[in-house]
């Protein structure tokens, strides 16, 4: 573990605030945070986090360099960024183990995750040279109009756990190449990740003579996070994590008109029609379901499958999950490590033990240690909680429940009622007619899936799904004016017909 984490420059103690080669800052007063492996409870390094102090060192040099970044063309900007693709792939190898040790995923989703920073930078640079602006005709005699994108300011970057690094790259890279500074507030579950990519950026940011441009700062939300949410100088806000924090960070920059992009926590079902493919499905729900141990914002969370497929689908799901090897995210043929701290592993068994108390059955359990665990319910649909009563509890825990319906109105009205709902999935054919007879709450998204009719079926069957589709979302069969669900319908009908 020494060994692996002096490649990456992590030093038992290590600063949380930097402003580029060799502006790494150290305050006296900043409080010390441990990180641990959440595998073994050992702990890895101690970081000193920023103050506001600090913060604003940051952000006045932050704000220094983008006055001087902006005037760089934006082809030479992706110069930078190609050169930091090239230092990801020399690193990536120890920046995904320690990806792995730090948060917990496997070692194949940890190297994948460093891939993934790659990849954008790749795509960045070809970018840098694709920042097209529109030209336009004038009435005028003698003038002409254009467009021209320029660079906004500030990024305040503040990422979750469970993507330690590559929603950094993908924000980062882009930012980069469009002529803005960054200054990254990482998960303080898993400071030494960003430490570790800082170390990385710098050393590109050296070779170019340039400083200020990726910057970091770690600290707790009240210290570092309120200051850059009410900073004027950060033009654009990208924030990660729970939808309750989101709501905050919405609010709090719109009050000073600044802009955000938030990608926030889901709660999400898959719904599963006799005419699926068992095979495919199984294999797809258990990716969704365990994948990152389940504490994806697009993780599995329920199954909702017609009752003459329930039996079957539930076998096949039990062996499947009988076959999870549950342990040190390291070794290569563990499928499933721990979640990231103690705490999230205390919500999901306060959840198994509600849901088997409102008659949910534990059909499939692994726990390895006291951070492993993987649950399969099954639950009467009619004591399921798919929506939370009140909007300081939770989303549902890390574990995934079965439900079989009959009638297909049923089905998608229980997707569109899980709260923060992100996907659902179902076969086209066997969709029936969507016509509630009070507007359901959230948007319906009904998705074709592929099977094994031939190209002429599936057209006849694209078509009377349109059909039915159109006549649900019509709004003379529906008493009043029609719904945005209902016009979503229509829409949706539309485009899987083309």
């Amino acid at each position: 573990m020494k060994s692996l984490l002096e490649k990456l420059n992590i030093q038992p103690v290590n600063s949380g605030a930097c402003i580029g080669p060799d502006g790494w800052l150290m305050d006296s007063k900043g409080k010390e945070l441990v990180s641990y492996n959440p595998a073994t409870g050992d702990a890895l390094a101690k970081v000193i986090q920023a103050t506001p102090e600090t913060y604003e060192k940051v952000a006045s040099t932050a704000q220094e360099s983008f006055l001087k970044w902006r005037e760089v063309p934006a082809p030479k900007r992706g110069e930078v960024v190609r050169d930091l693709g090239d230092a990801l792939r020399e690193f990536k190898e120890p920046l995904g183990d320690l990806v792995t040790v730090e948060m917990g995923k496997i070692r194949a989703e940890g190297h994948a995750e460093v891939q993934e920073m790659i990849d954008i930078c790749d795509f960045a640079v070809g970018q840098s040279r694709m920042l097209y602006g529109l030209s336009m005709h004038s009435e005028r005699p003698a003038h002409r109009m254009f467009e021209q994108w320029h660079p906004l300011g500030i990024l305040g970057l503040v990422t979750a756990f469970n993507f330690p690094v590559a929603v950094w790259s993908w924000n980062s890279a882009l930012a980069a190449i469009c002529g803005d500074t960054i200054i990254w507030k990482p998960s303080s579950y898993t400071p030494l990740t960003a430490i570790a990519v800082t170390h990385i950026a710098n050393k590109v940011m050296a070779d170019h003579g340039l400083s200020g441009i990726f910057n970091l700062t770690i600290g707790s939300g009240g210290d570092v996070g309120e200051l850059m949410l009410n900073d004027k100088r950060v033009q654009l806000v990208s924030f990660t994590g729970s939808t309750k924090i989101g709501v905050h960070v919405s609010e709090t920059v719109a009050r000073r008109f600044g802009r955000t992009i938030l990608e926030l926590g889901g709660n999400n079902g898959i719904i599963v029609s006799e005419k699926a493919d068992l095979s495919m499905a199984t294999r797809s729900i258990l990716f969704g379901a365990i994948g990152t141990a389940g504490q994806r914002c697009t993780s599995t969370r329920r199954i909702i499958m017609q009752k003459s497929i329930a039996n079957d689908l539930t076998q096949r799901l039990v062996n499947a999950y009988k076959q999870i090897r549950i342990g040190d995210p390291l070794k290569p043929d563990t499928l499933m490590g721990p979640l990231v701290v103690n705490t999230s592993v205390e919500e999901m068994m306060d959840g198994v033990r509600q849901a088997v108390a409102d008659g949910g059955e534990v059909l499939a359990a692994g726990i390895c240690c006291p951070t492993s665990a993987q649950i399969l319910l099954s639950q009467p649909s009619s004591k399921c909680r798919l929506r939370q009563k009140s909007s300081k509890q939770k989303p549902s825990p890390r574990f995934c429940t079965c439900l079989s319906m009959k009638p297909s109105r049923r089905r998608s009205a229980f997707t569109t009622m899980c709260h923060r709902a992100f996907q659902a999935r179902c076969s086209p054919t066997r969709c029936g007619k969507l016509r509630p007879s009070s507007p359901p709450p959230g948007p319906i998204a009904v998705l074709p899936t592929s099977t094994a009719a031939p190209p002429a079926q599936r057209s006849a069957e694209l078509l009377a799904v349109k059909k039915k589709l159109v006549a649900a979302a019509n709004p003379a069969r529906m008493s009043g004016r029609p719904t945005c669900a209902a016009r979503l319908i229509r829409l949706i009908g539309r485009r899987i017909c083309r």
